[in-house]
């Protein structure tokens, strides 16, 4: 991962160039400031300062007489956990100000001009991003700084792996949600790209998907990067964008937008081309449903069918849908796998990926044996605690299907202990059907690009067993096959953190179609990603501990 280091000549020249810029703060009424930045096509950032159980300050960012954008900041009011930079080059040349309603009670003597965060306030023409976490990952992709949760729009392009994903850049809480971009050439390390696609007056940038438009069908140009994303406000409806430089910057579509319903949660288009019917489909997640359309140009999309009545778990929320075909190992067969992720609803609480099994024909998905799903069951990509919203690259090389999850849970997301940053993505892994007893079922491998890196931990494992991974404090995370009862469990109880949520400390479980032989498990600062049998069941597990769990333990259970 790759960090920026305040250089000494860089503080100098900042501090120069603060000396000709003023933060002109005065108070209003009502607990309202206007703060007025003097010179700003001289200035890159206004850092403001966060304290995060403060209340939600709105900040309306005028430019000129116009509203520009309102943001939602947890302003400091006692003290400050951290500050986060709020770019000014958008505005550069233009006469900008902020109007802040700071929601304090006048009740309990507070006087909103008194609070900390106006002295703490400032310019700055560089932000340090020094890695001050303990637990950011060693190799797994995080945001530079501020919120992030579901991954979005990923695609391949002239050797590059482009992830796109949900950004709260001013706080490490849930809001202000953009797209942040982030590019890799071998899925371990990545580069920050500037911010992709902004919200506007239609809401924020929710989850969506991008492709290459290899035809043109669009009409924006051969090899265009269509971006199709939730625009997210008092409705749901659905956005394009497309960008002409290979993903770095995006022109929003005037028509926008482009698909719209009448159901509230309306939300995270998957677009592909089917080279089976020579168009476009669509999935999206209605509700407690998919709905798939088809298109000749990306634009005007026709309701073909829907998916999820009856099927599956119903528990929560249906969001962030992909499909595609795979071969079922082994044999000369192919199926479709329908992914649907869910909140909550998950196997141990909260938020995870079911997948569903059958055929499409450009217009409908139909279930093999739907009598797996009937009644609430459910099938699901990884049983661990922490893997939600896994979709996959488009356009990815070799025909494959390359996937990445957000390394999380709903349940405790705002509260984990990091505060310069929040979340993760699992390592990307590739999806494969395997037949057992006449079902196949859905496994996933780490991708090629971690082999030989020396980052996994493989295992060999003959009957029932414990695999405890631990450190010299006696802390450990402990995996448990009972080939008996056929299931496999990881106990995380004992990690390190895990007080921060009553819903963390908890033992994930899951079912196991057949006998277990060896374990595959990738172990970073903050996680453990655990693959048995080469992925045939998969468990991703958040992990808080003081120490790295640098030790691996093998004992035969009677």
């Amino acid at each position: 991962m790759r960090y920026h280091i305040i250089s000494i000549a860089a503080l100098l020249l900042s501090t120069m160039a603060l000396q000709a810029q003023t933060l002109d703060i005065e108070h209003l009424a009502g607990g309202n400031t206007i703060v007025r930045v003097s010179e700003p096509q001289n200035t890159r950032y206004l850092l403001l300062p966060i304290e995060e159980k403060a209340p939600e300050a709105p900040v309306k960012i005028i430019c000129g007489n116009d509203l520009s954008r309102t943001i939602s900041v947890r302003l400091a009011l006692d003290k400050v956990d951290y500050m986060v930079p709020l770019d000014l080059s958008e505005w550069a040349g233009e006469d900008i100000k902020f109007l802040i309603h700071l929601p304090v009670d006048r009740a309990t003597g507070r006087d909103a001009q008194n609070e900390i965060c106006w002295s703490k306030m400032k310019l700055s023409d560089v932000i340090d991003t020094e890695n001050r976490e303990i637990f950011r990952p060693a190799y797994h992709h995080t945001p530079e700084y501020g919120w992030m949760n579901d991954p979005n729009g990923m695609f391949y392009k002239d050797g590059e792996w482009h992830l796109y994903y949900q950004w709260g850049p001013h706080g490490s809480m849930w809001n202000n949600l953009t797209w942040g971009h982030s590019v890799s050439r071998d899925l371990i390390h990545w580069e920050y790209r500037p911010e992709a696609i902004k919200p506007d007056a239609l809401g924020y940038i929710f989850s969506g998907s991008c492709v290459v438009d290899h035809n043109n069908t669009a009409g924006f140009g051969k090899d265009a990067v269509i971006a199709l994303y939730t625009s997210a406000a008092e409705v749901q409806s659905q956005s394009l964008a497309y960008s002409l430089d290979g993903g770095d910057t995006f022109i929003k579509y005037p028509g926008n937008p482009i698909l719209t319903a009448d159901i509230a949660d309306f939300r995270d288009p998957n677009m592909f081309w089917n080279e089976e019917i020579g168009k476009w489909n669509l999935i999206l997640a209605c509700g407690q449903e998919m709905r798939i359309y088809t298109s000749d140009n990306l634009i005007d999309w026709k309701e073909e069918s829907r998916f999820g009545q009856s099927y599956g778990s119903h528990d929560g929320v249906w969001e962030c849908p992909d499909l595609f075909k795979l071969s079922v190992e082994g044999t000369s067969e192919e199926k479709w796998v329908l992914f649907c992720n869910i909140n909550p609803g998950g196997p141990s609480g909260g938020s995870a990926t079911q997948y569903f099994i059958g055929d499409f024909d450009g217009s409908k998905f139909t279930l093999d044996n739907p009598e797996m799903y009937l009644d609430g069951k459910a099938l699901w990509q990884d049983y661990g605690k922490d893997h939600y919203a896994a979709v996959s690259f488009s356009n990815a090389p070799d025909g494959r299907h390359t996937m990445i999850a957000w390394m999380s849970n709903w349940e405790y997301a705002n509260n984990v202990p990091t505060m310069q940053f929040r979340s993760a993505n699992t390592i990307a892994r590739e999806p494969f059907l395997y037949n057992v007893d006449g079902k196949v079922y859905l496994g996933s491998r780490p991708s090629p690009e971690y082999a030989g890196t020396g980052l996994d931990k493989t295992v060999k494992v003959k009957g029932s067993c414990t695999v405890t991974l631990s450190n010299e404090n006696g802390e450990e995370f402990v995996i448990t096959y009972d080939q008996k009862a056929m299931t496999l469990s990881c106990d995380r109880s004992r990690s390190g953190m895990v007080d921060f949520s009553q819903h963390f400390n908890t033992v994930a479980t899951a079912p196991v179609c057949r006998r277990i032989t060896s374990f595959r498990i990738f172990v970073d600062n903050c996680s453990v990603e655990v693959f048995a049998n080469d992925g045939e069941v998969c468990m991703t597990s958040l992990v808080f501990p003081s120490q790295p769990l640098n030790t691996v333990t093998v004992n035969k259970i009677k």
